[in-house]
């Protein structure tokens, strides 16, 4: 990710669940200021502890940013904690 921009925003994400390799996939983010961003490519995909709360990370697109989407498997909440240019 270039030009990074960090944050720590609430959104709300639409997904798809499945079986197989991509059992959660996020389709859409709709951000606090009302823009939504469908999201056309699931990069990254991991779990991390955060104190005792299990978080998944999602690194996606939209084709011309990228994206780190968090989601909280206790709060069930999903956080955008990174923005970026995309540069190919």
């Amino acid at each position: 990710m270039n030009d990074e921009l960090y944050l720590n925003e609430r959104v709300q994400v639409i997904a798809t669940f499945a079986d197989g390799l991509d059992l959660c996939v996020p389709r859409r983010i709709r951000r606090s200021n009302g823009k939504e961003i469908a999201v056309t490519e699931l990069g990254l995909r991991h779990p991390v502890m955060k104190g005792r709360r299990l978080i998944h990370v999602f690194e996606v697109t939209d084709g011309g940013s990228d994206y780190r989407l968090e989601f909280d498997a206790e709060r069930l909440t999903w956080m955008l904690t990174r923005e970026a240019d995309h540069y190919e």
